[in-house]
C-alpha cells in the first residue's frame, strides 16, 4: 500500500468494514468520510467496484456481475440468481443498472457483501416453500431472458429454465411426482408439437398448472372452460391419452 496520511487509512479501512472490499480495491475508490452517511452512498460506492471502465458508466455488465455474484456465493446456475436479477430488476440477464442495484438492496436493507451473502442466503431457503415469493421471481424471468426484439420466449431458453425451476438441486420445486413425471412429460408433449416458442401466458400458466397438478394429479379441478391456454388444454388431454384413460399411471 502506498504512502497515506493516517486521516486516508482511517478512510480505506472503513471502506474495507463496510463493504468487505480488499483493500487494494478500496485504495482505488478511496471514498472520503462524508460518503459513509448512509446506506445508499455505501452502496454506491460498493458498487462502483463491479464497474469495468469499458462499460456504460451506469450499469454492470456481465463480467461485473459474474464477480458480483461470486462475492456474494450465488451460483449462475440456481434460482437464487434469478431472485437477485429480480429484487434488483436487471433489465437483462447478466446486467444490472446503478438504480435498480441502490434501489432494491436499500429495500432489504443491505448495503455490505456480507449482508447482501446473507439476504442471498435467505431468499434460497425461502424460495422452494413461499409460492408468492417462487411465482414473483418465475414471472420475472420471462422478460429477463427475451432475446432483444422478440415477445415470446426461444424454446431453448424456456426449456433450461423450466428445468430449472422445477427440478431441486438449484433451488427449484419438484414437478415430477412418484407417479407421474409431470416436467419429462411436459418437455415430450411440447417437443412432439414442434419446440414452438413460448409466450407470456403459457410461461405464466405453466407455474399455476404445476401447483394444481400437485393438489391432484387426476385434473378434478380441470375444466375445458377454464381461461388456460390452448397448450395446456391440449397437454391435459395428452397426459389422461398417455394414461390410457383418466385414471392414473404407475410406473
Amino acid at each position: 500500500m502506498p504512502p497515506y496520511s493516517a486521516a486516508q487509512k482511517q478512510q480505506i479501512a472503513q471502506f474495507v468494514s463496510f463493504t468487505q472490499a480488499k483493500d487494494t480495491v478500496a485504495t482505488k475508490v478511496n471514498p472520503p468520510a462524508r460518503y459513509f452517511t448512509d446506506i445508499e452512498t455505501r452502496t454506491h460506492w460498493l458498487l462502483n467496484i463491479y464497474y469495468s471502465p469499458e462499460e456504460n458508466p451506469d450499469t454492470i455488465g456481465i463480467e461485473g456481475a459474474m464477480r458480483y455474484f461470486s462475492d456474494i456465493k450465488v451460483e449462475l446456475d440456481e434460482v437464487t440468481c434469478l431472485a437477485i436479477a429480480e429484487l434488483l430488476q436487471s433489465p437483462s440477464m447478466g446486467e444490472f443498472t446503478r438504480e435498480g442495484f441502490l434501489n432494491g438492496w436499500r429495500s432489504v436493507q443491505c448495503d455490505t457483501l456480507q449482508k447482501m451473502t446473507a439476504h442471498a442466503s435467505t431468499l434460497r431457503a425461502r424460495i422452494p416453500t413461499d409460492p408468492s415469493l417462487f411465482r414473483k421471481i418465475y414471472r420475472f424471468t420471462f422478460p429477463l431472458c427475451l432475446v432483444q426484439g422478440q415477445r415470446n420466449l426461444q424454446f431453448e431458453i424456456a426449456v433450461e429454465q423450466w428445468n430449472l425451476f422445477f427440478t431441486p438441486p438449484k433451488g427449484g420445486v419438484a414437478w415430477n411426482t412418484h407417479t407421474t413425471p409431470w416436467l419429462d412429460w411436459w418437455f415430450e408433449f411440447l417437443e412432439s408439437r414442434g419446440k414452438r416458442p413460448v409466450n407470456k401466458d403459457l410461461w405464466n400458466q405453466v407455474e399455476v398448472f404445476m401447483r394444481k397438478s400437485h393438489e391432484d394429479e387426476n385434473f378434478s379441478w380441470w375444466s375445458e372452460d377454464g381461461a388456460w391456454p390452448g397448450a395446456l388444454d391440449d397437454f391435459v388431454g395428452w397426459v389422461r391419452e398417455k394414461r390410457g384413460g383418466n385414471g392414473m399411471e404407475v410406473e
